[in-house]
């Protein structure tokens, strides 16, 4: 299975476009983008630059448990192209054996040191134990932060994702009621109806705050490029089914072969 591309720019996309350029031209507040690769991360480096901010770089720590409860853990190591996508820098840090605000907090601190970075925006939706973190490392580091996500409407905010045109395929799923057909597939206006309903039923977050599913953005206003990806579903218990990936391409985004019914399959 792999996820649809999508050739052509949005109004959205052309108009994140010139207020990126004009931003650059402006240099306002000089953030760094904390960057999983998912739908939230990839948002909020979306509004910051909406706001005007000049985006340094995008920040990614492959964190060293898979079950962690502060970073991002399926396919996180496709942020290096999704940075490349993005046309940005990225900084990756490897987590050793170093707690959470540590290992943030050398992430971050390289990115002030090599970009300049004065502010952090970050993806955090409805999680104290992640904001209050970053909140720590930004106070030691004297940085501003910005969590343009915080308490949002949840079913708002997964429509919004779809009108403004981020694609994103679901990569595991831990909720009872999530059905595994959602994963590997670029999530639709029906898909999203589909899921609150489904959210309100079972009692899950709808937008995955709760670690109910992970995402992978394929496809952004401010990509440039988008990513072709192939595999297949994955049972590892009743509830818990992953999308295992077996193929990653990065195409150029307005590439006459790229439209919008292009599937393939794998496995």
């Amino acid at each position: 299975m792999a996820c649809p591309a999508w050739a052509g720019e949005s109004s959205t996309g052309a108009r994140v476009r010139r207020l990126q350029r004009s931003s650059e031209a402006r240099s306002p507040r000089r953030v760094c983008s904390l960057f999983s690769g998912g739908k939230d991360s990839t948002y909020a480096l979306h509004w910051a630059v909406l706001k005007g901010f000049e985006v340094a770089c995008l920040v990614t720590v492959k964190p060293r448990a898979e079950d962690s409860m502060m970073f991002h853990v399926p396919y996180v190591e496709l942020a290096r192209l999704q940075a490349e996508a993005l046309g940005l820098p990225i900084v990756y840090y490897e987590q050793g054996s170093e707690d959470d605000v540590k290992a943030l907090r050398r992430a971050v601190s390289a990115a002030c040191e090599e970009y300049g970075c004065t502010s952090i925006v970050t993806g955090a939706l409805k999680s104290d134990y992640q904001r209050l973190r970053v909140s720590i490392v930004a106070e030691e580091l004297g940085l501003e932060v910005f969590n343009p996500l915080w308490r949002k409407n949840q079913e708002e905010y997964l429509r919004e994702l779809v009108r403004q045109g981020f694609r994103f395929i679901v990569t595991s799923i831990s909720a009872k009621g999530l059905s595994p057909d959602f994963l590997g597939r670029v999530i639709g206006v029906d898909d999203v109806e589909a899921i609150i309903e489904l959210a309100r039923r079972h009692g899950f977050n709808p937008a995955f705050e709760g670690g109910e599913a992970e995402t992978l953005v394929v496809d952004a206003p401010l990509f440039r490029k988008v990513l072709m990806v192939e595999g297949h579903p994955v049972r590892v218990s009743e509830y818990n089914w992953a999308f295992k990936i077996t193929k990653v391409e990065l195409l150029d985004k307005y590439s006459s072969s790229l439209t919008a019914s292009t599937v393939a399959s794998s496995g």
